[in-house]
């Protein structure tokens, strides 16, 4: 029988893989359910209103002399991150995007391994490495096109986001989850309004499916999916987090070929198969860290 702290351990693991499993439902609504041409409006509506409502709730304030570090934490996984996520897809087809975000474990590794002194297992290496490998024989193509200003902006997203989830960990704010949450999501929005005022066209008039579909991204896609993720890297190991975050191109994999009827290939499903177990043994041996 398994010991408590291991199976609290593995359900700390399964929430904190809902967060990037609906982050992968993201496409699909967007390219589905959405306005066009509106990549950081649609950023700006998912993050600023879940923001507002989280602080509303919890009516929480930093610290006066935390301030410059929740800003630094806004920027790196919300503000700057979401930015170049939308850059990066827009100019990039979504397999390449997905295959250079795939490195962010390793660049968590090579962080911990620099700022913190802390050399990462050979077992969890290899896996993280397995895992890149398995994300881009799922994803890529010979016909797959390297526009140099997208891979930039993929690469920097996914240091970006490894900076994040490792000066979060690191600098452990004084603030329960959902206050911690909820300023970022309102300090990264505020970085966010003046790009979406300036690069994306107004709105038009929207249908209950659109108002709906922003409010999905919204609730679910920021305001539960961060405060799970955010959770997550609060009790798991850095490492352990961050390769979680590869479950997120997975499900958008798994919804565009159950909701779209998009094909997937036996060398596809090899891909997958091989993400799902370097995902599994990366939570695995990350224990070790605790």
């Amino acid at each position: 029988m398994a010991a408590p702290h291991t199976l609290l351990y593995w359900r700390d693991v399964l929430l904190t893989a809902l967060a990037p499993a609906i982050w992968g439902s993201t496409y699909i609504v967007t390219s589905e359910l959405l306005p066009p041409d509106r990549p950081f409006t649609a950023a700006l509506i998912r993050v600023l209103p879940a923001g507002l409502l989280l602080l509303l709730i919890t009516r929480h304030m930093p610290k006066q002399n935390a301030w410059w570090r929740l800003l630094v934490l806004s920027a790196l996984n919300i503000g700057v991150f979401q930015a170049l996520l939308f850059v990066a897809a827009y100019r990039l087809p979504g397999g390449l995007a997905a295959v250079l975000g795939a490195i962010q474990p390793l660049l968590v590794m090579v962080l911990a391994w620099v700022a913190d002194r802390r050399a990462p297992g050979r077992a969890t290496l290899w896996f993280a490495v397995l895992g890149v490998c398995g994300m881009a024989v799922l994803l890529l193509s010979p016909q797959t096109v390297f526009e140099p200003v997208g891979v930039a902006a993929a690469l920097l997203g996914a240091a970006c986001m490894a900076c994040g989830v490792w000066l979060t960990r690191r600098w452990r704010m004084d603030l329960p989850v959902l206050a911690l949450t909820g300023w970022q999501l309102l300090l990264g929005g505020l970085m966010l309004l003046p790009v979406a005022w300036w690069v994306d066209a107004p709105l038009p008039a929207l249908t209950p499916t659109q108002w709906a579909a922003y409010a999905y991204l919204c609730l679910a896609g920021a305001l539960l999916a961060y405060a799970l993720w955010f959770r997550g890297v609060a009790r798991l190991p850095t490492v352990a987090v961050a390769s979680l975050g590869l479950l997120s191109p997975l499900s958008a994999v798994v919804l565009g070929w159950a909701l779209l009827g998009q094909s997937m290939t036996g060398v596809a499903l090899l891909g997958l198969v091989t993400v799902l177990a370097s995902v599994f043994a990366v939570q695995r041996f990350s224990t070790r860290e605790r």
